[in-house]
């Protein structure tokens, strides 16, 4: 049986409760690792990448002897005491210079990750240019269709998208997009002329996979004229030129159990978030909308303000009023006129 932590005291429970999986996730956080053995190129990397991360960032000052590919449980050890998800290992050895390792856990457990060679890396202060706000959520910007076609790239987007996605907003601040985070890759024509869906199981040469370029840019609005800004992008940094090294895949239970989502609430269903009810509907402004079919209305039935002055008198067939009637009438003209 597995061991159950229970709460001793309120803030331990709200700390559990925090924890738990949410349909709507937090933001991950990253913890920076350096190995037993970093250069001065990787150093300055995981630097400036923590400096786009902040302040969902943490950082190991102390050297470790870790090896992801071979034995990852340092990683779900750190993962379960500071409730990270993902992982930035920096590590330089004679066979592999200046290699940059992307992790990524689920429940505790590492799901898959990516090893990177920094060909080369142009930081900040290189740019004497204005610099964005730490916190901002930054727009990414992938320029190539093997992001989508090919596994290895697939992987690599999903990584990036994670490591820099920010909190879930559901409206966007024009003056709260400050920086872009544009990736390409470099011209590859032995990728476009085969095949570029491979299997996992297809062995494939790293050394004929393209460079990844990483460029980081502030957003500069400008006014148009018109209610659409103009928009100029200044280089900020960091610059990166990254190579595919080695990859470990995700195990297909475990990336099911990762994708799967929680059925949807009886309310959610009603706002039109699954599945669509008759005559209702949701306008462009996120409003339900509903139409309801009723029977054709007779005014002469309709209920008014119950008066005294407004009651229907019985009336004779000559037409005249009945005879205790008679003497209340003038009564009520005079409270008419009153």
């Amino acid at each position: 049986m597995l061991r159950t932590v229970k709460p001793r005291n309120a803030r331990s429970k709200r700390a559990l409760e925090a924890r738990e999986a949410k349909e709507v996730e937090d933001v991950r956080t990253a913890i920076f690792v350096k190995g037993t053995h970093t250069g001065e190129i990787v150093n300055g990397v995981m630097k400036e990448l923590m400096a786009l991360k902040r302040p969902n960032a943490i950082s190991f000052s102390k050297k470790n002897t870790i090896h992801p590919f071979e034995d990852a449980s340092s990683l779900e050890f750190w993962a379960g005491k500071n409730d990270a998800s993902m992982f930035l290992v920096g590590q330089s050895t004679k066979k592999r210079p200046a290699g940059l390792i992307i992790a990524r856990t689920f429940d505790t457990r590492v799901l898959d990750m990516c090893e990177f060679g920094v060909d080369k890396f142009v930081s900040m202060a290189e740019f004497k240019t204005p610099k964005s706000t730490p916190g901002h959520k930054p727009m990414m910007h992938f320029a190539s269709e093997l992001f989508d076609t090919h596994p290895r790239f697939i992987q690599v987007k999903s990584l990036l998208m994670d490591l820099f996605n920010g909190e879930v907003i559901d409206s966007i601040c024009l003056p709260g997009l400050e920086h872009v985070i544009s990736v390409s890759i470099a011209p590859a024509p032995s990728l476009q002329t085969a095949n570029p869906i491979l299997g996992d199981s297809q062995e494939e040469d790293i050394q004929n996979l393209p460079k990844i370029h990483i460029r980081t840019y502030t957003v500069k609005l400008l006014p148009s004229g018109t209610r659409v800004p103009r928009v100029e992008l200044t280089e900020m940094g960091p610059f990166l030129d990254l190579s595919l090294r080695r990859h470990q895949a995700a195990d297909p239970e475990m990336w099911k159990a990762a994708m799967r989502r929680p059925k949807l609430k009886k309310q959610d269903v009603e706002k039109g978030l699954g599945k669509k009810k008759k005559n209702m509907e949701v306008d462009e402004m996120g409003d339900l909308r509903g139409r309801v079919h009723i029977a054709k209305q007779d005014l002469n039935k309709l209920q008014t303000r119950k008066m005294k002055g407004l009651k229907s008198m019985p009336v004779e067939e000559d037409g005249s009023l009945e005879e205790g009637e008679q003497e209340d009438a003038p009564r009520q003209k005079k409270r008419k006129r009153d």
